[in-house]
């Protein structure tokens, strides 16, 4: 691709300093768009197609337009930078080299929603991120980009840091604003949806963070300049967590639409000895796993990946090579999502666990005819049938 947008400056010495980022164009966009009006805004993020970078893919600017004009509650903005989907770590780049990217793309996004208090919900693993946004939000606060009257434009907003407890379900939206509110953290019945009761029983949009690190591009840009990059239907760039057996795990940022497989042996720089690849998990954990034919002809954009019946997710690509036991990594994942759990709902809280003790059982050795079905069994009676996703994630591999 020709131009990185998320991560153009990822690698300047000091570039989560207030002053570095200022130098290398910085705050230009938020200028800009505090002389639009919010809804000009909205529109332009709307036309340019970005998408929610956390894992659904729901379109960005159609989400803030959901939130109602009139109304008398005061409207929030919740960013989320949970990441706890294992194979991800985009986020968390983001965040610990260049904060004042994500709170540019937070207080436009504020701007255009009408909101005066944002929270930005970090992972209380992510020590250096919670540190990094700290400094970042006090050094934007001294130099007027936060509080009252924002470069004079009458606009008001604060913003609050949140760190979680390293609960993997305070990642799913309303789960986080339980948390936020201080409450255990658990999925809320949809509806209402969050847009229209959400923190504190006001509008709230939840954002993940790599959404709104895209947003100071679009609007300094504008949506053409985004849309000349990925597909007609997944527009922009994307970041991908690699990890697993390749060369060159990391993060890396492509246009939506790069084949698979190419990503893999020329970015990702192929497997480790030259192994076969036997899977791919394409987006997280949480996504439904590639054989290595799939990966041949796969391209990384939300349209592809659901025709082969699996998810671009939160894009952390984890490379499978021949020699691994694939009912270790089965084991792996039960564990995982067994242990996340919130124990909220029945079949999610009864059936991650009674998956985990069968695949143990199986890998020790002392697997019995039948365990294969009542396995499928259990994972159909699992999907669809919870208030969240994880108990889907837990059946789909």
């Amino acid at each position: 691709m020709a131009e990185k947008i998320l991560l153009k400056n990822i690698d300047v010495e000091n570039q989560y300093r207030i002053d570095t980022y200022i130098k290398g164009g910085g705050y230009t966009a938020l200028s800009k768009c505090l002389k639009m009006s919010p809804q000009e805004v909205t529109e332009e993020v709307k036309k340019s197609g970005l998408r929610g970078r956390g894992g659904a893919g729901f379109p960005t600017g159609l989400k803030w337009s959901f939130v109602p004009k009139d109304s008398p509650k005061p409207k929030y903005l919740c960013v989320n930078g949970d990441e706890g989907e294992p194979g991800t770590f985009k986020d968390r780049l983001l965040m610990e080299n260049d904060p004042h990217l994500v709170l540019e793309g937070t207080i436009i996004a504020s701007f255009a929603l009408n909101v005066h208090l944002a929270f930005i919900y970090v992972r209380g693993e992510f020590t250096l991120s919670i540190e990094r946004l700290k400094n970042a939000i006090n050094e934007a606060y001294s130099k007027g980009f936060l509080g009252k009257n924002i470069m004079g434009s009458g606009f008001d907003l604060d913003v609050i840091l949140h760190s979680g407890a390293g609960a993997y379900i305070c990642g799913e939206e309303t789960a986080l604003i339980e948390s936020i509110e201080g409450k255990r953290g658990q999925p809320r019945q949809k509806p209402p949806f969050p847009a229209v009761v959400g923190l504190f029983k006001g509008p709230t949009v939840v954002n993940n963070i790599e959404t709104l690190a895209a947003v100071p591009f679009i609007m300094l840009n504008g949506a053409g300049a985004y849309r000349q990059y990925g597909t007609e239907k997944s527009p922009g760039t994307k970041l991908f967590s690699v990890s697993g057996a390749v060369r060159k795990p990391g993060v890396y940022e492509v246009d939506l639409g790069f084949p698979l497989k190419r990503f893999i042996d020329e970015i990702a720089g192929g497997t480790i000895d030259n192994k076969k690849i036997k899977a791919v998990i394409p987006g997280g954990s949480s996504t439904p796993v590639l054989t290595a034919g799939e990966v041949d002809k796969v391209e990384l954009d939300y349209e592809c990946l659901a025709k082969v019946g699996s998810m671009l997710g939160s894009g952390g690509i984890i490379v499978i090579a021949e020699g691994t036991c694939m009912v270790k990594c089965l084991q792996i994942l039960s564990h995982f999502y067994a242990d996340e759990s919130c124990g909220k709902c029945t079949p999610c809280r009864e059936g991650t666990g009674w998956m985990e003790k069968i695949i143990d059982r199986i890998e020790e050795g002392k697997g019995e005819a039948g365990d294969t079905d009542l396995l499928l069994s259990l994972s159909k009676n699992m999907m669809g049938r919870t208030i969240c996703p994880l108990a889907d994630a837990a059946a789909m591999p």
